[in-house]
């Protein structure tokens, strides 16, 4: 009989609460454009939420949380935690638990799309911004792109069980940094308003694989 690797599927929602931005490619604008457009999905040009974008965030304020950023100047993920390097992983070699080879991200995560588009009356919003030279007085107005409060998207990650004993722990550390989220924010000017998010309706359930212990809660 072949070995199936238990593999733990979270799901959710991310719901918006105020307008979210996370840019996108902006290398061209016409006169008149928006200066900071959102990320899009290119086939629906619906907004996404990049799971590279979510890793990041929880890791950092995770990582935060655990004392383990780098110091500025400092490259990498090698200070983390070892609670955050599982979770995370790292790719340099001698991280792991043993060692001797790189750290594996027990975590995967999915890129989260727009799944209420029906129920908002628009998608984006513009919000007008402007910064002055303190010294000269001079405006430098801008546009910023954001989606709107009240969007939702689907959030997926899978968590790889590597050991049975440190799941509990590991879905500790997971359920706090979804609490810092929900106290922080996602995407760009989250200190001027943007990008607060909450997170609804978690499940998690095994997805392939057996597992002999209930699964923690999440919510």
């Amino acid at each position: 009989m072949a070995f199936t690797a238990t593999k733990i599927k979270i799901t959710g929602i991310i719901e918006v609460k105020t307008g979210l931005h996370i840019g996108g490619d902006a290398s061209f604008s016409a006169i008149g454009a928006i200066d900071l457009p959102v990320v899009r999905d290119p086939l629906t040009r619906g907004p996404v939420i990049p799971g590279s974008t979510l890793k990041g965030k929880l890791r950092t304020l995770l990582a935060r949380q655990f004392g383990s950023l780098p110091a500025k100047g400092v490259a990498g993920f090698e200070s983390d935690a070892v609670e955050v390097l599982r979770l995370f992983g790292s790719s340099k070699k001698g991280s792991d638990a043993a060692g001797t080879g790189i750290q594996q991200s027990r975590l995967m995560f999915k890129d989260a799309f727009l799944v209420n588009k029906d129920a908002l009356p628009q998608t984006f919003e513009t919000k007008f911004e402007n910064t002055i030279d303190r010294l000269t007085a001079v405006a430098n107005p801008r546009q910023i792109e954001r989606v709107v409060r009240g969007a939702k998207f689907d959030l997926e990650i899978v968590y790889n069980v590597e050991n049975a004993d440190q799941i509990e722990k590991d879905f500790e550390n997971i359920q706090l940094a979804f609490d810092l989220l929900r106290n922080d924010y996602l995407g760009g000017g989250g200190t001027r308003g943007n990008g607060r998010v909450d997170l609804t309706d978690i499940e998690a359930q095994v997805a392939t694989g057996d597992l002999a212990t209930a699964i923690p809660e999440l919510r």
